[in-house]
């Protein structure tokens, strides 16, 4: 199945210029991370996570759900190269919740040659992530920065590392092994939590397991959902995603859910 290039605009929002240059690739990423949700649910239900061009669409675009970022940064990939950008698709190792010499090799990213150099696009990091191109150069761009580490490249918000990456080759079965295991390993922080978010136009909204955080400009405001009822309602309402099977949902981390 081809690229529907127009249904992907369609669902993002995007209505600008489509020339392969640093504005185009900025307006792209901002409009996906505001349109199309981090989210892990089908790990939790036991569904299989799907890399192939078709299924992606079909999820992502098709039925406006969200995803990881192996499902993300693969679609977007394709995007970019449609468009006729010259990228790379690479491989890290998130360090939010475990250190460097304890963490896998899995979230993927792209980085995007460009005249004015190369840039990283992240789109399916979550939480603290950018929705902006990086410079590989190292230029802060709002909170976020790359620096270096000996031999990995590493994203800084502020001062804290998000994650490190090597920038080496990676083939297509590099990310089928790692999203395998990202989605079924009984140690996957996927398969113990509910982890959602998305970029807004002045903020975010997200979720850890029962917790919701509205961040709008300086302020911030957080509430515990009360039960899965009130779960399937909140990702209605602020991702428009109705997914009935979550008032059956068993989240290891939320005790009373299991």
């Amino acid at each position: 199945m081809a690229l529907d290039l127009q249904a992907y605009l369609n669902r993002i929002g995007y209505r600008g210029d489509l020339a392969p240059t640093l504005d185009t690739l900025a307006g792209l990423l901002r409009a996906h991370m505001i349109a199309i949700p981090f989210e892990a649910l089908d790990v939790l239900l036991g569904r299989r996570i799907r890399l192939d061009l078709d299924s992606l669409q079909a999820k992502l675009v098709g039925a406006r759900r969200g995803g990881y970022c192996f499902e993300q940064a693969t679609l977007f990939a394709a995007v970019l190269e449609m468009l006729g950008f010259r990228i790379e698709r690479h491989i890290g190792r998130v360090v939010l919740m475990t250190p460097l010499e304890q963490s896998p090799r899995a979230h993927m990213f792209v980085t995007v040659d460009l005249p004015e150099g190369q840039f990283v696009a992240d789109p399916g990091f979550g939480g603290p992530g950018t929705c902006e191109p990086l410079p590989l150069s190292g230029e802060a761009v709002g909170q976020h920065r790359l620096g270096h580490d000996g031999g990995y490249r590493v994203l800084l918000n502020g001062d804290t590392p998000l994650w490190y990456a090597e920038l080496d080759r990676v083939y297509p079965v590099d990310f089928e092994m790692a999203n395998h295991c990202t989605a079924t390993h009984p140690d996957s922080p996927f398969l113990q939590r509910i982890m959602i978010g998305r970029v807004t136009p002045n903020g975010r909204i997200g979720l850890m397991n029962r917790e919701a955080t509205f961040v709008k400009g300086d302020s911030r405001r957080s509430f515990q959902l009360e039960d899965r009822a009130a779960l399937r309602s909140f990702l209605m309402e602020h991702f428009g995603i109705d997914l009935p099977e979550v008032e059956t949902l068993r989240v290891p981390l939320i005790p009373e859910w299991t």
